[in-house]
């Protein structure tokens, strides 16, 4: 608790604002990317199933376009911010090809009771990311962007993982790495009120992932019948 008290008044830059939120709350915390993981490293185990899911929702996620990056390209001022918005925008499109392709790869998805809730569900989710990639608070978009390409290098390990496991060859990202995402921030002309708009885009982003990843664990028991 001393730790959260002190962060929130405390000035940080926004590298520190967002590479905390991804070490706190990232995907790779989360216990069903952990068990997805585990999954497909094993060769023993069946998780094609799981990755068809997995696949499908973050297809309905971050499938379409315009996206997250595309919306956060329109709401950002900042000259150093926008040339890497305009890059990652142009290496999303890359992965949304890739995660459309693994999807048909790995087969339909498997039957689950709830179906259509589940769909209403993500659909809800990817409304939110949209409308807080395009809120007006300076700072809230960029947060939502930079932890988006921050995470996602998580979920492109899980994405890479799978298309192995079925004999597809990954595609070689062209997303920023983590050192350049974190540069531009750092090099940010904000004030505190910024810095905190950017922790709310980046918590809210990493929320919305967080309730695809619970979603889809509640999914992988209903069919395991527990």
């Amino acid at each position: 608790m001393q730790h959260a008290h002190s962060f929130e008044i405390g000035f940080q830059d926004g590298a520190t604002v967002v590479d905390s939120l991804i070490a706190k709350d990232g995907s790779a915390t989360h216990p069903h990317v952990q068990a997805l993981q585990s999954a497909t490293a094993n060769p023993s185990s069946q998780p094609l199933p799981l990755l068809a899911d997995a696949a499908h929702y973050l297809g309905l996620l971050y499938g379409k376009f315009p996206g997250v990056m595309e919306y956060a390209a329109t709401h950002i001022t900042d000259n150093a911010a926008r040339k890497w918005l305009i890059d990652t925008c142009d290496a999303f499109t890359e992965e949304r090809a890739f995660l459309a392709r693994l999807s048909v790869e790995l087969g339909p998805v498997p039957s689950t009771s709830n179906h259509s809730n589940s769909d209403a569900t993500v659909l809800q989710l990817r409304h939110t990311l949209e409308m807080l990639a395009q809120s007006e608070r300076r700072g809230c978009a960029l947060g939502a962007a930079a932890t988006l390409a921050l995470d996602w290098a998580t979920i492109r390990r899980l994405l890479d993982q799978a298309a192995i496991r079925i004999g597809l060859e990954p595609i070689l990202s062209a997303m920023p790495d983590r050192n350049a995402t974190l540069a531009v921030l750092r090099d940010l002309d904000g004030d505190d009120l910024m810095m905190r708009a950017i922790r709310f885009g980046g918590r809210q982003l990493l929320h919305q992932h967080d309730s695809l990843w619970t979603m889809l664990g509640q999914r992988a028991r209903l069919r395991a019948g527990r």
